[in-house]
């Protein structure tokens, strides 16, 4: 990876683990997605727009990444659901890497040299540890396994993504159409509720409409240096988030234990820094 890649990517990472300590505290998580999908429809509307319309190939891609958000979105909230936050989402999140890069090999014979390939196993390990101490092992089996479809999503998308946006002739244009797309997630929770309005949190929607701000940006970051590097690399280190997270909540939150987040985070880092210089 560049430099530039570099900083995109971990700029996204610190987004994505930010707007999830925003939204940790939520009582209401649908409202919270409901707000996060809500903002990506609004970017979306302003690139569609002002961005070049994307070329006709991009079109497939498009679609199927939509379909597979969705899924996504319904994964997503089973897994809080079902088991605890700090439980799941990094299951979710290190299993992603690894398939994006066998993914990218598989479907367009992109692949990462040796010291590539162990930086981001690193990241992988890392993330998998701080899973293993929050009590992955011990969550509900349901939990995990909607965990692990949910990672199965995201290194779908990120493939799909990965591809589109590359044939698209447009990156900005790919965007907005996918954001945009992710409005029925919005309005399907808000039909869910028209039934007493009074049970709609405002509050939380708000704060998840930062979170959302956090988000978008964050994923169109990762989407825009998916055009100037390996997918499998970029989605290694966008997952460092997780770990970002992990000492958000040692740092601001008071989170215990902390010598075993320290550690993974150490791990991580030396997977970035590997896949970094990888030549």
């Amino acid at each position: 990876m560049s430099g530039f890649a570099l900083v995109i990517v971990l700029t996204a990472a610190l987004l994505h683990a930010s707007w999830n300590a925003l939204v940790k505290a939520a009582s209401d998580r649908a409202v919270v997605l409901a707000a996060v999908s809500s903002m990506h429809a609004l970017l979306g509307l302003a690139l569609v727009l002002f961005a070049p319309l994307p070329a006709r190939e991009s079109w497939p891609y498009i679609a199927v990444s939509t379909v597979v958000h969705y899924g996504y979105y319904v994964f997503l909230f089973h897994s809080y659901r079902l088991g605890d936050l700090s439980q799941v989402y990094p299951i979710s999140r290190g299993l992603a890497p690894v398939l994006v890069a066998i993914g990218a090999y598989l479907l367009i014979g992109e692949t990462l040299p040796p010291a590539g390939w162990a930086g981001l196993v690193a990241i992988s390990a890392g993330i998998g540890f701080l899973a293993l101490q929050r009590g992955a092992v011990h969550a509900d089996p349901r939990a995990v396994t909607t965990a692990a479809t949910t990672g199965i999503l995201i290194a779908s998308y990120s493939v799909i993504d990965g591809i589109g946006v590359r044939v698209s002739q447009a990156p900005f244009g790919y965007m907005g159409w996918l954001f945009l797309l992710e409005l029925p997630v919005t309005l399907f929770v808000l039909w869910g509720r028209r039934a007493d309005p009074h049970n709609f949190d405002w509050r939380t929607f708000r704060i998840g409409m930062i979170g959302g701000a956090f988000a978008v940006t964050a994923y169109g970051l990762v989407i825009y240096a998916k055009t100037i590097a390996p997918l499998g690399a970029v989605s290694a280190v966008r997952e460092s988030s997780v770990i970002i997270a992990a000492l958000i909540g040692l740092l601001l939150f008071g989170e215990r234990p902390w010598l075993g987040r320290l550690v993974s985070a150490a791990i991580v880092a030396g997977g970035v820094v590997t896949l970094a210089f990888a030549a």
